[in-house]
């Protein structure tokens, strides 16, 4: 039986996933930023709203499209179908202040206390990185964001640099900002210091070791880990047993670790030497092994913008001609992504002890699409299932433990097929064992200063 909204509301629902965001929130966030509908219509803005979500499961097809999902297992119920006009109206009425708010209230870790894989010394770890996203070339878009500069003259599409802080253990997204290319990672990252705190522990590249942005970060109280670039000298203030020193970056007292990492494959061995900084200053709690060790997560904020831009963009260009609905798109994208995480962190929770990585994140997006092909599950009975059917498919088919492997940076696609033929680049993965040696003494700094 297929329970949905009464009549021109029927359409609005995201399949299973509308348990996580109920018609109330959505109304909610309508009515508090004024753009709950003056006359009921067609297109009712709390429609619309989940229309702008689903089209972040569909991005394959146009909104129209999107639609004729959300309406596929509703026949009988007499809906008209928009046309494309009154779709684009719809849109530029809601705006972009509904999905920004609707955001705001689903952001988070998605973890409970015992959530697995999501804490390290009872920090809840976190890291900050960016990625950008092409948009159509039109006129208001290439004037609202510009067009960047490549090898082969202006590039192709305009771009939108996005920065995110995400749970490493859930890959779920804490906050998150953009803006145009032109500017700097660095320069959106400050605007995320106002979601960090005391309890947190924040992984981060070499491209944010700048003085100003770390000395924003360690006034919140959150402790941050990042490698540092190799023009750095900090001045050596005391050495400790475990290899580390004790240092100063920026007006910041921090405590540094070398280290070499070895890792050897059947297709040979390969060495890298890193230098990282920390505001954990205590090298018997947080030795520096373990440190070395924990930046490895920082990938995971990798692994989320790859789920992002290719598990549900299918590494598409975005639909919208305008930048004002190029930030509705975003924040619609942002806002799926998350509630698809807090489905599988609720699952693993639910399940007891489930590390949330093993639950996979394509499967939960398509059994996710045919719910709302299908419309099942849209409003929950007297008892909430925090499973669900998502939930089931996802513990059915749990990934094995993750293994240490390996695989050049390469090009695996690149947009010509004629491209990079006689490179002979390597693109197998290897299982990999590594190797980590703490770096000690190194007297070549110790008569520097910081800059």
């Amino acid at each position: 039986m297929i329970t949905v909204a009464k009549g021109v509301f029927a359409p609005g629902h995201l399949g299973e996933l509308t348990r996580i965001v109920p018609f109330e929130m959505v109304d909610a966030v309508l009515a508090e930023t004024g753009r709950t509908q003056q006359r009921l219509r067609l297109l009712p803005s709390r429609v619309v709203v989940y229309l702008l979500l689903a089209a972040g499961l569909f991005a394959e097809v146009g909104y129209l499209g999107v639609w004729d999902k959300l309406v596929a297992g509703l026949g009988g119920l007499g809906l008209t179908r928009p046309s494309a006009t009154g779709l684009w109206h719809a849109r530029v009425r809601v705006g972009v202040a509904p999905l920004r708010a609707l955001f705001e209230l689903l952001r988070g870790p998605a973890a409970g206390i015992r959530t697995a894989g999501v804490w390290w010394c009872a920090l809840v770890v976190t890291a900050i990185d960016g990625t950008v996203l092409d948009v159509p070339d039109s006129s208001g878009n290439a004037a609202g964001l510009g067009k960047n500069r490549s090898q082969h003259g202006t590039a192709g599409y305009p771009q939108v640099r996005v920065v995110a802080l995400v749970a490493c253990g859930t890959r779920a997204v804490i906050d998150a900002v953009f803006g145009p290319r032109s500017d700097g990672e660095t320069t959106h990252a400050l605007r995320l210091v106002r979601s960090l705190h005391t309890g947190m522990i924040v992984l981060l590249d070499r491209g944010f070791d700048s003085n100003t942005f770390l000395a924003a970060v360690a006034g919140t109280g959150a402790q941050f880990l990042v490698r540092l670039n190799g023009n750095r000298r900090p001045p050596v203030l005391a050495r400790h047993h475990d290899g580390s020193y004790t240092s100063i970056i920026g007006g910041v007292r921090v405590r540094i670790i070398a280290c070499e990492i070895t890792i050897s494959t059947t297709a040979g061995t390969r060495t890298g030497v890193y230098r990282l900084a920390t505001t954990l200053l205590d090298h018997r709690r947080f030795p520096a092994f373990e440190v070395v060790k924990l930046y490895h997560e920082r990938w995971e904020v990798e692994s989320a913008y790859l789920e992002i831009k290719s598990t549900l963009l299918g590494r598409r260009v975005l639909r919208s001609p305008v930048p004002a609905l190029i930030a509705q798109e975003i924040y619609a994208l942002l806002t799926v992504y998350q509630v698809i995480r807090i489905a599988i962190a609720d699952t693993a929770d639910a399940a007891g002890g489930v590390d949330p990585d093993r639950a996979g994140f394509t499967l939960a997006v398509q059994t996710a699409r045919d719910l709302i092909v299908q419309a099942a599950n849209v409003i929950a009975e007297t008892t909430i299932d925090l499973i669900g059917t998502i939930g089931r498919h996802l513990l059915d088919n749990l990934m094995p433990e993750r293994r240490l492997r390996v695989s050049p940076r390469a090009v695996k696609r690149p947009l010509s097929r004629y491209a990079y033929k006689s490179l002979g680049v390597d693109r197998r993965s290897y299982l990999a064992t590594l190797t980590i040696d703490i770096v000690a003494g190194q007297p070549a700094l110790t008569d520097q200063s910081d800059p």
